[in-house]
């Protein structure tokens, strides 16, 4: 009889499914247990069809389940205080999550990259320009695949690359371990729903860095203030990236470049204005991952043809049609004001923003000051409309317009109807999907395709 395991939550991305599969196919008896219907996670069984012998509770948690178990892998979702988290510490059954078997079992280094924004974009460049150089390369984590399954077969001098949430961050810690290249995009309030105040979430994020030895590398945001700070606290050698300044070692921009420093040399890596992704952020994004490459060695020939040539991830400021002169963006994974901020702030023409859906605890406010400085008129759905709405009010504008809208289609509807030709409709709602859609990529889709139907 093998060991027993219990998947707590199974969840629609990807890490409880490559944990049932690894225990699974290691003759584990594993159960897996889930507060959702089959129905909702009719994706994740279909794909746990291969392992007839994994045993489903679904609907509801069983505490059985959890104090029978040898193991317990617990999914990124659920908040440490959940009773179930409890019940097995009280009962002395071990605790572990997907990355944290990752980490445990990678024989090659691993790059990891977190931030409150832009973390997927700046993991999908670093793997792109890795694979380039080295296809053996790996990509995978909050990105939304498993690689738990392929470790076995991956060489210790290949490479790894992770995009790290504050929740898998906030549970490496019971590992003691951080990656080989750790890469900070910026930080901005938050999951405050799961971690109860900035300080937590920010704690959570900075275990990235706490566990790195002095041969590792932490690659943070000189023009992000709270990053700036982690410094000290490194053990490792820091490297930095800038779009505002020079920095002794990393990337930073000049005259138009993007250029990397180290301890030997300076280079030119390419004209800013070649690359083909908008907005301020994704330059920062992209000296974060130029750095990465340099370090790794990737010829500068390559990095070059790779930046120039990347054009974005689905769902984030993408590009979806031009209609009557307006131009359509999905940027559905924008689930912070901040990263709304940065939507807003990515563009010279007025814009119509599509905001709101469901509630993490965090406030509007600076994001109203933005979207009554930028916005043209703003169209709310979801659970925060109101909350949204009330942040703007309080701002000194005159010509706002305000709609709210009851479905995705009533949304891109008003939207048009407001727009005029030269102005952006972008969908950034600012909060996360579950009110309405079951995840941000079911919310872009079904933006996605209410813009095709105004054709």
């Amino acid at each position: 009889m093998g060991e027993r395991i219990t998947i707590l939550g199974l969840g629609v991305f990807s890490g409880g499914v490559g944990a049932a599969r690894f225990f699974a196919a290691r003759g584990a008896e594993v159960t897996v247990t889930d507060q959702k219907t089959e129905d909702t996670l009719r994706s994740s069984i279909d794909a746990l069809s291969k392992w007839p012998t994994i045993r489903y509770v679904l609907g509801e948690h069983r505490d059985e389940d959890i104090t029978s178990a040898d193991l317990v892998v617990v999914s990124p979702a659920i908040a440490d205080n959940n009773p179930y988290i409890h019940l097995a510490q009280d009962h002395g059954i071990p605790l572990t999550t997907e990355m944290n078997l990752v980490f445990e079992r990678c024989p090659a280094p691993i790059i990891g990259i977190t931030g409150s924004n832009g973390k997927t974009t700046t993991t999908s460049l670093i793997g792109a320009l890795l694979q380039a150089h080295d296809e053996r390369t790996l990509i995978g984590g909050n990105i939304g695949r498993s690689i738990l399954n392929d470790l076995d077969k991956t060489p210790k001098n290949a490479r790894v690359v992770l995009e790290l949430s504050s929740f898998q961050l906030q549970r490496l810690a019971w590992t003691a371990r951080s990656p080989h290249i750790a890469v900070v995009t910026n930080l901005s309030p938050n999951h405050l729903d799961w971690h109860g105040t900035c300080a937590a979430y920010e704690s959570a994020k900075q275990h990235i860095v706490r566990y790195q030895q002095a041969d590792d590398i932490a690659i943070l945001n000189a023009d992000d203030e709270s990053i700036r700070s982690w410094a000290p606290d490194c053990p490792g050698r820091v490297l930095w990236f800038s779009i505002d300044r020079p920095v002794e070692a990393g990337c930073f921009v000049r005259d138009g470049h993007i250029v990397y420093r180290d301890e030997a040399n300076e280079r030119r890596v390419c004209p800013v204005d070649a690359l083909p992704l908008p907005g301020r952020h994704n330059l920062s994004n992209t000296l974060a991952a130029v750095t990465v490459a340099c370090i790794c060695e990737t010829p500068a020939s390559l990095i070059q043809k790779i930046v120039t040539d990347f054009n974005g991830v689905a769902h984030r400021l993408e590009w979806v049609a031009e209609v009557d002169g307006v131009k359509y963006y999905n940027d559905s994974a924008c689930t912070t004001p901040a990263s709304t901020i940065v939507a807003l702030q990515a563009f010279d023409s007025s814009v119509v923003l599509i905001a709101g859906g469901y509630d993490k605890g965090v406030p509007f406010d600076k994001m109203a000051v933005e979207i009554g400085q930028r916005a043209r008129a703003v169209v709310l759905i979801g659970d925060t409309a109101e909350a949204i709405e009330t942040a703007i009010g309080k701002q000194p504008v005159t010509s706002l317009i305000i709609e709210r809208a009851s479905s995705m289609e009533e949304a891109v509807a008003h939207s048009a109807d407001l727009a005029q030709s030269g102005d952006v409709v972008v969908l950034s709602p600012a909060c996360a999907s579950y009110d309405m859609f079951t995840n941000f990529e079911a919310r872009g889709l079904r933006f996605k395709l209410a813009v095709t139907k105004l054709k």
